[in-house]
């Protein structure tokens, strides 16, 4: 890509970012069929999301030097635009989950590792953290509401319980349900992890500048002393070849 390319999928990696992430909700109330508002909002969504997917795609393929090449190495974004639109048949709604995998993408940015325990690092994973309370509440909602007699506020009480490990006295009893707690619990170890991180490096960044400040001194003490000897031995031998020569002469 070249650089207007380049500038354009930068400013479009934070809304479809967020985007992908509201696929979380949107499968989740959707599954959970409470019918009313709620219904409606998880429609608007659905539409919301795969527009997102369709105006990315029309505007990298604007941008970009050669389309071609462009959509042999992004096959994702036409997947995503052509399997996952609102119309298809509620058997293949599921296909939704696709987007997701736009997620993915954010892996490979080095910008983002770099500033993973930045405040920006900060504000994607609470961003991901929030959702998947949201989500993996109602996911977990649908699936287990009916054996235990819950409510959405229990699903949500439930994952929060289960990311920050305190545990409940709810529990998964089907496979769905367990496979859930799983990946909730990544997420909440993952967000604590960076939260440390950030924090460690935000206290300690003075202590490891000076560090840094105090090696790089010593670096060039020991260069300007190695400096200082070579041009010694160089005075010597030139005073030798000197002495040499007037040997000779003589």
């Amino acid at each position: 890509m070249d650089a207007r390319s380049t500038r354009t999928a930068e400013r479009l990696n934070t809304p479809m970012l967020i985007a992908a992430a509201l696929t979380i909700p949107t499968v989740a109330i959707t599954e959970s069929r409470p019918g009313g508002t709620l219904e409606d909002v998880a429609i608007a969504l659905n539409w919301i999301t795969w527009t997102a997917f369709l105006v990315e795609l029309v505007l990298m393929l604007w941008v970009v030097p050669d389309r071609r090449t462009w959509l042999r190495r992004n096959p994702l974004d036409l997947v995503i635009v052509l399997f996952t639109p609102p119309v298809l048949p509620p058997g293949l709604q599921g296909l939704r989950v696709l987007r997701l995998l736009r997620l993915l993408r954010l892996l490979r940015l080095a910008q983002l590792s770099r500033e993973a325990f930045s405040l920006e690092g900060l504000r994607y994973s609470l961003l991901l953290t929030v959702l998947t309370v949201v989500g993996g509440g109602a996911i977990f909602n649908a699936l287990e509401g009916d054996n235990q007699h819950l409510t959405f506020w229990d699903g949500i009480y439930w994952a929060i319980t289960t990311m920050t490990t305190l545990g409940s006295d709810i529990y998964p009893t089907t496979t769905g349900g367990e496979i859930l707690a799983t990946v909730i619990l990544v997420v909440g170890i993952g967000f604590v992890a960076l939260l440390t991180g950030a924090f460690a490096q935000r206290f300690l960044a003075p202590e490891i500048a000076e560090v840094e400040e105090e090696l790089e001194e010593e670096r060039l003490s020991a260069e300007a002393l190695a400096l200082r000897e070579l041009r010694g031995v160089q005075e010597q031998l030139q005073a030798l070849s000197l002495a040499i020569e007037r040997i000779a002469k003589r």
